[in-house]
């Protein structure tokens, strides 16, 4: 699985710029992307352009080293499936949808944007989604009510399914098939028949709201980037980061789980004595989560601002200061992710 390929020695979270998207890239990632004309117009004009696309796509294969699994190429919008095994999303993306970019408008006599943006990408659990992505990705045209059959659609990856021509060697079927059968002479009957059925509902409830997930998996997946992540929280211009923010309740049960006191003992202030626990659930609810020294004081029930102001600061000094402070915070944050 992803997991077991990581090599965590060269994790790398990218993240572009202002108003930007949630990016994470490793090694072994897999993701899926779509991107849209911009004001839903048409990134697909003429016949030339998808085939401009596609080579675009092969061209990317053999620069950056990446696999594409699956693809389908829609009048206003596409949708890829795709792993990284050199962690370079950003990059190949860039190359993708820039040198496509040029391509229309040189063929299409435009000029400027095409797509209405950045790009969207979901990081994947893929030992539990991407055989249904596959099938997603195929049927789009067939949900659109484009074609009635997937092989009446030119423009997707289907056709290199059902292929065994050597044209096809850039898409990596094989990442698709070993997840159905380890019987080689059986990959074209089990993709047909897995292919031909309706998408799960759980999948089309994902793709049918409005703001699409950034990370899709299992509960495990997710608590395991969002440990090696975690120092995304730092980024406030980031939308999406809330799905990594802790809950006020649950940074409070691991600072008590740490320090082995009581939840009553993280409230209130009292004068002359140093209440480590309360301190270190004050600073971290301001670090991780953000919330305002209003917000903060009336959760731990201390009614002065500068109180609260007061404690952080301490506890950012005592932190560089305090090796055994230091260690119970790093402590609280593994217990947390």
């Amino acid at each position: 699985g992803v997991k077991s390929a990581v090599d965590l020695s060269t994790i790398e979270c990218y993240v572009s710029s202002m108003a930007r998207p949630l990016r994470i890239q490793y090694p072994g990632a897999w993701y899926h992307i779509m991107n849209r004309g911009r004001r839903r117009e048409d990134i697909f004009s003429t016949k030339d352009d998808y085939i401009a696309f596609i080579e675009v796509l092969k061209e990317a294969v053999s620069l950056w080293n990446i696999n594409i699994v699956a693809y389908c190429l829609m009048p206003n919008h596409y949708h890829l499936l795709l792993h990284t095994p050199e962690g370079n999303l950003s990059r190949c993306m860039r190359h993708i949808n820039g040198v496509y970019t040029q391509k229309y408008n040189r063929n299409n006599r435009h000029d400027g944007q095409l797509f209405r943006g950045r790009y969207k990408s979901i990081l994947l659990d893929s030992d539990n989604y991407l055989t249904a992505l596959v099938r997603y990705i195929h049927r789009n045209p067939i949900r659109a009510g484009m074609v009635d059959r997937l092989e009446d659609y030119a423009w997707s990856s289907h056709h290199g399914y059902l292929s065994k021509s050597s044209k096809w060697n850039w898409l990596n079927k094989r990442a698709f098939f070993i997840l159905l059968t380890n019987i080689k002479s059986k990959y074209l009957k089990e993709y047909r028949e897995f292919v031909g059925e309706e998408d799960s509902n759980d999948i089309i409830g994902i793709f049918s709201k409005k703001k699409l997930p950034s990370i899709l998996g299992t509960e495990r997946f997710k608590d395991w980037v969002i440990e090696k992540y975690s120092t995304l929280l730092l980024q406030e211009e980031i939308p999406e980061i809330k799905v990594f923010v802790p809950s006020k309740k649950k940074i409070k049960d691991s600072v008590c789980k740490i320090y082995n006191v009581d939840i009553k003992s993280l409230y209130g202030i009292h004068r002359g004595v140093t209440n480590e626990a309360r301190n270190a659930a004050i600073y971290l609810t301001r670090l991780l989560r953000r919330d305002t020294l209003k917000e903060i004081g009336k959760e731990f029930k201390i009614y002065n601002y500068s109180s609260v102001s007061s404690i952080i600061e301490k506890m950012k000094a005592g932190l560089v200061s305090n090796k055994k402070l230091k260690k119970q915070v790093e402590n609280i944050r593994k217990d947390l992710y």
